[in-house]
């Protein structure tokens, strides 16, 4: 029988399938995209992150206008949060990646490429993550969240913009076309991206992605008895509660976070086998793998505290166009400049 849980899962192992697919195709990650930039000169891939960022705004902000999905249920759009808290997570999680040489979402697609140093990756996210949701670090957590800024509306530049008295959705579609318009120039006005198809296909797909998983929870999961939760593309909290589920799912069930962590995990690993790149990778030194440790370490407890990563808060919250969100994809990208380029820069390393 086809229930509406069954629909949010599957779709999600869907979404999870064709970023697996696309990332591991497209090298598709932040983390990669701002070291090409800042360090060879590169900026390609930083332009499909933000092409993705485009097409994940106007996407979702045109959900959101035709009624299809109610964002201010999902976590971005609440109106109390912590600035002091989601921007010191930003920072942690930008340096941690840096540390690690990769995101959590581009050690998923390496480790389903056969990269075991991305399994102890993932694997310390997870833990790490959950340390800091629920467990020993928790209590830290929720000492410096109580230290918050309370809203009387959830904190986005639509409802920032229609409190000088334009309409909701005019507000919307003004702030989306603002954002979005800057990001395509952005991108689209650097030529060597212009004439790499592969990485425009990647920003488009991927930026369609998160509007996708919006309309999974948001609308095809909207259920009076059994409301999926509103969520999309993000990696951190899906990552722990996977890792929770495979130690004890009796008593568990299935989420969309669950099914699109699972879904990379595969579609990479049938990318790789069919295009012939799977290849057993492993550390080189023990210094090697206590700098991907605490690295990872570094993602787990800052992206649990900013509510997102690269992916959760740089891409999906951004597409909600929340305030919150944009702090916390500065404090990453702060975090991963000090990394790349600062006085505390982390050595060079192969790439992942």
């Amino acid at each position: 029988m086809v229930t509406i849980p069954n629909v949010v899962v599957f779709s999600g192992f869907l979404i999870g399938i064709i970023f697996g697919v696309v990332g591991l195709l497209s090298g598709f990650c932040l983390m990669s995209g701002l070291r090409n930039w800042w360090t060879q000169g590169d900026g390609r891939m930083i332009r499909a992150f933000a092409l993705a960022v485009a097409v994940a705004i106007v996407g979702t902000q045109v959900l959101a206008v035709g009624g299809l999905v109610d964002l201010s249920k999902s976590i971005y759009l609440q109106p109390s949060f912590s600035a002091p808290l989601i921007l010191l997570g930003g920072l942690l999680f930008g340096y941690g990646m840096v540390a690690a040489n990769a995101c959590a979402s581009r050690a998923l697609v390496l480790l389903g490429r056969g990269n075991l140093r991305s399994l102890v990756v993932v694997t310390t996210i997870g833990v790490t993550a959950q340390m800091t949701l629920k467990g020993l670090i928790a209590p830290t957590r929720v000492a410096v969240l109580q230290w918050s800024q309370t809203m009387p509306h959830a904190i986005s530049l639509p409802a920032l913009i229609s409190a000088s008295g334009l309409y909701d959705s005019l507000a919307r579609l003004l702030a989306a076309a603002t954002v979005s318009g800057t990001l395509l120039v952005f991108a689209l006005a650097y030529k060597p991206f212009r004439q790499s198809p592969g990485q425009v296909a990647a920003g488009v797909m991927i930026g369609l992605l998160v509007p996708a998983g919006w309309f999974t929870t948001g609308y095809l999961g909207a259920d009076d008895f059994e409301p999926a939760p509103m969520a999309s593309l993000t990696f951190i909290a899906p990552i722990a509660d996977t890792l929770q589920y495979m130690m004890l799912s009796t008593g568990l069930t299935l989420s969309f976070g669950i099914a699109v962590v699972s879904g990379v995990l595969i579609g990479s690993f049938v990318t790789a086998l069919l295009t012939h790149r799977f290849q057993w990778e492993g550390y080189a030194s023990q210094r090697h793998m206590l700098r991907s440790v605490g690295g990872a370490a570094l993602m787990g407890c800052g992206g649990a505290m900013a509510y997102g990563c690269s992916i959760g808060q740089g891409l999906t919250g951004l597409s909600t166009l929340a305030v919150p969100s944009f702090m916390a994809t500065a404090g990453i990208l702060i975090g991963a400049a000090a990394a790349l380029r600062g006085p505390a820069r982390v050595p060079a390393l192969a790439t992942a």
